[in-house]
């Protein structure tokens, strides 16, 4: 297994497909994802896009469907629900399908949705992704950062961080970032809520009285659950 790690969606290779690509968006989307299918969701399709997320999801069932929209970290007038991932609770999404729109993750997502495999990865679920890459071991791994706007992020790094670093016995690393990122991991291993709050968009967050979600966002194995992309866009449960 060969890891890449690509900060932003704008710095992955417009050549070549990988293996395995994994999408990190800690604050908020991957969590939420994660979040979300664990409270049982049918599944979530993603989108870039707004208006193309509200056309699409228009012929889908109203009582299954959450539409999810949030840009600058407040929910999208029009959408159902923002991207806290303390609003997917099973009572809300169990069974439904939710079309979901956020200002980075997603962007994440649909730049690598042609790799042989999708996952959405992030510190609640990081067990979980760790079993199946190493019960699959595939030959070429990008793990991708939503980052802030096409901007450096440094929680979606200590993600990609925890996965090379754990991997790293059986791993080898494809580029600097890489070993950038499980070196950024390793050295604030205990202390992520306190590397999160530091973060830019930990810092805007904070700003909109988001320190539970931090903190959240900072727990690792909270779920027992892999969102794999089953279509193009479209994550479930694996």
């Amino acid at each position: 297994m060969k890891i890449f790690v690509y900060h932003t969606p704008e710095l992955v290779p417009e050549i070549g497909s990988p293996d395995c690509a994994i999408a990190v968006d800690i604050l908020r989307a991957t969590t939420t994802i994660a979040t979300a299918l664990a409270a049982g969701a049918e599944g979530v399709q993603v989108f870039a896009d707004l208006d193309e997320l509200m056309k699409v999801s228009a012929s889908y069932p109203s009582d299954l469907r959450i539409r999810v929209g949030e840009r600058g970290g407040k929910t999208v007038e029009g959408c159902d629900l923002g991207n806290s991932p303390f609003d997917f609770t099973p009572e809300v999404v169990k069974g439904k399908r939710i079309f979901m729109s956020t200002t980075n993750g997603t962007r994440s997502l649909q730049k690598i949705q042609n790799a042989k495999t999708v996952l959405a990865a992030a510190m609640i679920n990081l067990g979980a992704v760790l079993k199946y890459l190493r019960a699959t071991q595939p030959e070429t791994l990008w793990i991708v950062g939503s980052g802030w706007e096409g901007s450096y992020s440094l929680e979606d790094t200590a993600c990609a961080g925890a996965i090379a670093a754990n991997l790293q016995d059986e791993a080898d690393f494809g580029n600097d970032e890489a070993v950038a990122a499980a070196t950024l991991y390793k050295a604030w291993q205990g202390e992520l809520e306190e590397l999160f709050y530091q973060a830019s968009h930990g810092k805007r967050l904070l700003n909109l009285n988001g320190a539970e979600d931090i903190a959240y966002c900072a727990k690792i194995d909270v779920v027992d659950v892999l969102p794999k992309q089953s279509s193009a866009g479209f994550l479930v449960a694996a």
